[in-house]
């Protein structure tokens, strides 16, 4: 019987599908422990992951058997592809299983920071009563750029057409016969951080996206816009997001992913309640519903793989 590591958090009833075909160890924190996945790899066939684990070559040469790396989730990075490929270990990610759920935490994020929900109610709970002492704003005619148009984009695109927003996308990797279909205009990325009222990241970390966005980068936001990444946190310098708040370039952000997570104290102790912002531990795309969908999808692979 084929041996399955599962390093991370997975649906228990898709965990009990496995058990029927497969040997399954299940341990949601042995990513933290890093020696002891070092000495129990080379005993599995399939190892299945979320973002935590770090299949960086020194691991994957501990390895005697694997087959099969089935990613919850669709980020890559931290997997070492080549090292994969050259020895023909599968790798699975869970594509278009999390997209709804970080969409609707784009759209959500939008929403309430376009209305100023957190400063409305840090006012209201402190006896201000701010009624018109901030602005509060619709997403109806708003220009929402999105920095890349894969599957995620495009349901953040589908969802914002609702409230009657404008979409606008850079994306050199994508045909622009979907301009048409989906309504939507295909720009370079300085015009669209130039004319959007929101921007959502939506790219996959590489050595083209890495540190896109930087305190420079700001000044060419001519809107003040506000800044949504549920992406990677190598794509923008989150401690540059803060200075360009504070320098009057954006009008707030949620941040969901960041470059070492947990995130840093440096970091957490600029938020205060005066900052038009959403700080979240990477759960853009974790809930109950994806949860069940991402697993499920894993296992279904897995079944087909070794059929």
């Amino acid at each position: 019987m084929k041996k399955v590591l599962i390093t991370e958090f997975m649906n228990q009833n898709s965990i009990k599908v496995l058990r029927k075909k497969f040997n399954v160890i299940y341990d949601k924190n042995l990513w933290k422990n890093k020696k002891k996945l070092e000495k129990i790899i080379f005993k599995y066939d399939v190892i299945i992951i979320r973002n935590k684990t770090q299949l960086n070559e020194t691991l994957l040469k501990k390895t005697n058997n694997l087959k099969f790396v089935g990613r919850l989730g669709v980020g890559l990075d931290n997997i070492n592809l080549k090292y994969c490929k050259k020895q023909k270990i599968h790798v699975q990610p869970a594509t278009g299983m999390n997209s709804d759920s970080v969409a609707e935490y784009v759209i959500s994020s939008s929403l309430h920071l376009i209305k100023n929900i957190s400063l409305f109610h840090n006012g209201t709970t402190k006896g201000l009563w701010p009624r018109t002492m901030l602005n509060s704003r619709e997403l109806n005619g708003k220009i929402i750029g999105l920095l890349g148009f894969g599957t995620i984009g495009k349901k953040v695109c589908k969802l914002a057409k609702n409230f009657r927003a404008k979409v606008v996308s850079f994306d050199p990797y994508v045909n622009k016969s979907i301009q048409k279909k989906f309504n939507i205009k295909l720009i370079s990325f300085k015009k669209l951080i130039k004319i959007s009222d929101i921007i959502s990241i939506h790219l996959p970390l590489n050595k083209n996206t890495k540190n896109l966005i930087k305190l420079n980068t700001y000044s060419l936001m001519k809107k003040k816009p506000i800044i949504i990444n549920s992406s990677r946190g190598h794509i923008l310098n989150e401690n540059d997001l803060i200075k360009a708040y504070k320098k009057n370039l954006i009008s707030g952000f949620a941040i969901d992913v960041f470059k070492k997570e947990p995130v840093e104290k440096d970091f957490y102790n600029k938020i205060d309640k005066s900052i038009n912002c959403i700080v979240t531990p990477h759960i853009a795309g974790v809930t109950e519903e994806s949860n069940v969908r991402v697993s499920d999808f894993i296992v279904n692979k897995l079944i087909k793989f070794f059929k």
